[in-house]
């Protein structure tokens, strides 16, 4: 020690940062736009007001009297619901190629992640609007819808089974059940179970003497049944579920609305597709004429007995509503389940009264119309007003740097290490 003292010989004392300090200094510095939060912060939760959009001139275009100012309200309707599905393919997207950590997230997430077959669903009420007021005015040939209806078949089978395999990958509590559950076994509930209300709408722009009408009425069939009795076992479920539980809370209590979808939209489906197939199955020589309206017959008894079953289950979700409903702002987009969902049953009422004659539907028809509208334009209301106080569809900035960074990292793998060795040197 002597000897180094006497030569003069100092040492150096080297000051390494921590990799702690060193990455997370930049991040602090770093500002997000407010798109950006917009774009991480979107979900598929957006898809249901849309479609509750779509319920609305779905349900106005089934009233008695009709006038053109109702038709250009309901055409007005269809093109918001248009704008509405373009914004929400479009942004998730982006956000998709920008933020695909999220995109996945959102995709495995247990509670949103039941939202995205409604994509096919939303795209369901832009068939249905195209046939009732693009056709008529001669904007879009009939062969295109057949063309669209079997698009429509092939996404509900595609998102279908991905879907699935991601859900039934994990186990899942019965106890926290709820009927928007089966917006994932149903795929089948909304897009297939749907393949049969879409059939008929299809089926009244072309000619029941085209053999292709048979293969999108039995396509209907098959596709109905399907979804609604995979859709009915989990109704069992919800009703085991409250029974163990009570009525459902919060958030959740929006949901026990979806249950009024498959039966309604079934029994609308069965009448429809019957009165359909008494015209086309005797025409091609199938059954006879006398066969085709036993069908016909035996399909409205069925529609009858399940749409008793969806006003049912609206009673018993309506009735305990208010008083199990968080009141959040936050928690808006849940309360779109009021629309959609009831559009089946609330539109087999028409039917009915075509069916019987009687004036006493048409009269509960136009209530209930009144009704959804009245409700739509709240929720829409609440929604924007949510939309612009950041409580939905806004992402934390911490969340959208965090993204970003392990984004950036991969394709930079020695940036840290080259960073650490600058900054040791430099104090040395």
């Amino acid at each position: 020690m002597d000897y180094y003292t006497s030569n003069n010989y100092q040492s150096h004392n080297v000051a390494l940062p921590e990799r702690a300090e060193q990455q997370t200094a930049p991040l602090g510095e770093i500002k997000v736009s407010h798109l950006a939060r917009r774009i991480h912060g979107w979900s598929w939760q957006a898809f249901p007001i849309g479609m509750g959009t779509g319920a609305v001139y779905v349900t106005l275009s089934g009233l008695k009297e009709h006038s053109t100012t109702l038709t250009n309200v309901e055409t007005f309707f269809y093109f918001l619901n248009m704008a509405l599905f373009l914004l929400n393919v479009t942004t998730l997207a982006i956000q998709l190629l920008v933020y695909p950590s999220q995109a996945l997230r959102l995709v495995k997430d247990p509670v949103k992640g039941i939202f995205v077959p409604l994509v096919v669903l939303s795209f369901a009420t832009i068939i249905i609007g195209t046939v009732k007021y693009a056709v008529p005015t001669g904007h879009v040939h009939p062969g295109f819808i057949y063309a669209l209806f079997w698009v429509y078949v092939t996404l509900s089978v595609v998102v279908c089974f991905p879907m699935l395999m991601v859900w039934f990958n994990r186990p899942h509590d019965l106890t926290t059940f709820t009927p928007a559950w089966a917006f994932l076994v149903t795929d089948r509930r909304p897009p297939q179970m749907l393949v049969g209300v879409v059939a008929f709408n299809v089926l009244d722009v072309m000619s029941p003497s085209e053999e292709r009408a048979v293969g999108v009425l039995l396509t209907g069939y098959v596709f109905q049944g399907l979804g609604f009795f995979m859709t009915f076992f989990y109704i069992c479920i919800y009703i085991i579920r409250i029974m163990t539980t009570g009525f459902l809370d919060g958030h959740q209590a929006n949901g026990a609305f979806v249950a009024c979808g498959p039966p309604g939209f079934t029994a609308l489906a069965l009448m429809k597709l019957g009165q359909n197939a008494a015209e086309i199955l005797p025409l091609h020589g199938l059954v006879s004429e006398q066969a085709g309206q036993i069908w016909y017959a035996t399909s409205v008894m069925a529609g009858l007995m399940l749409f008793g079953l969806a006003v049912f289950l609206f009673v018993f979700g309506i009735l305990p509503y208010w008083f199990k409903v968080h009141k959040h702002l936050s928690e808006i987009l849940g309360c779109w389940a009021l629309t959609f969902p009831n559009v089946g049953w609330i539109s087999t009422i028409r039917v009915l009264g075509d069916i019987f004659n009687l004036k006493g539907f048409f009269i509960w028809h136009l209530i209930m119309a009144v009704i959804l509208t009245v409700v739509w334009a709240v929720l829409f209301v609440l929604t924007v007003l949510a939309f612009c106080k950041g409580k939905i569809f806004l992402a934390k900035s911490e969340e959208v740097i965090k993204d970003s960074v392990e984004r950036k990292l991969p394709l930079s793998p020695h940036w840290s290490h080259t960073t650490f060795n600058k900054e040791a040197h430099n104090q040395v």
